[in-house]
Formats: C-alpha cells, sequence, structure tokens
C-alpha cells in the first residue's frame, strides 16, 4: 500500500473517532466546566472570601492573611480561598451528578440487579427435580 494511502486511511479513521458523538460531548463538557469553574472562581475571590475577611478579626482582605516563619511569609488566605473554592465545585458537581442526573443511584441499581441471580426458568427447575429424583432413586 502506498504512503498516501495510509495517510488517508489515518485520517479517515481519526475523523470517524474524533466526530462521535461520546467525543465531541466530552468537548462540550471540558469546555463548560472550564468556564463554570470560572463563574465559581469569580465568585469566590469576589464575594465570598470578601465578605469572610470581613467578618474575621484584622486587617486587608483574604488575600493579606498570612503566617510568618524564619522570616518567610506563607499566604494562607490565599490556600483557604482555593479550598472554598474546591467545595463549592465539589458541592455543584454532587448536586449535579447525583440529585439531578442520578448517575450513582442508577449505578448502584443496577449493581444490585446484576449481582443477583437470575431466577430459574421452568425447563430449569424441571430438570432441578429430574435431577433431586435421580439422586433419591436406589442404584
Amino acid at each position: 500500500m502506498n504512503p498516501s494511502g495510509k495517510a488517508l486511511t489515518l485520517l479517515n479513521e481519526f475523523k470517524n473517532f474524533a466526530l462521535k458523538g461520546n467525543v465531541v460531548d466530552l468537548a462540550i463538557a471540558v469546555i463548560i466546566g472550564a468556564a463554570f469553574g470560572k463563574i465559581v472562581d469569580a465568585l469566590v475571590k469576589h464575594l465570598l472570601m470578601p465578605g469572610i475577611s470581613v467578618l474575621m478579626p484584622g486587617e486587608g482582605s483574604y488575600l493579606s492573611w498570612k503566617l510568618t516563619l524564619a522570616g518567610r511569609d506563607i499566604p494562607y488566605g490565599l490556600f483557604l480561598g482555593e479550598v472554598v473554592n474546591f467545595l463549592i465545585v465539589a458541592l455543584a458537581l454532587y448536586v449535579f451528578i447525583v440529585k439531578f442526573l442520578g448517575w450513582l443511584t442508577r449505578a448502584k441499581r443496577e449493581a444490585s440487579v446484576a449481582a443477583a441471580p437470575p431466577a430459574p426458568s421452568r425447563d430449569q427447575e424441571l430438570l432441578a427435580e429430574i435431577r433431586d429424583l435421580l439422586k433419591t432413586r436406589p442404584a
């Protein structure tokens, strides 16, 4: 086979892969997730953490909260902002996946149904009765 034919085959295979519904859906989900992350980040940095810094004793915003050890500043305020950011994203994902879509509960239900053996058919019941009768019969 010639190299240009291999390249076209590879290109066609990639096109079929890339344009499948799942890959496009995943790409859209990543883009929407990134936009949602920016919204949550803005919510935490511009509304929640400044509100918390008003309630906390001390001067300045949460950005200036730092601990000084051996002459070095450790900005724990920034870390707290990122923790709050993570918790909000995790809560939103939990609500969306578990409560809205019901994925986890559906998966648990499907796993419990798959774990239970199916009831025997009428033919299987009859064969079991025949087997039991043959076992009790003297040789």
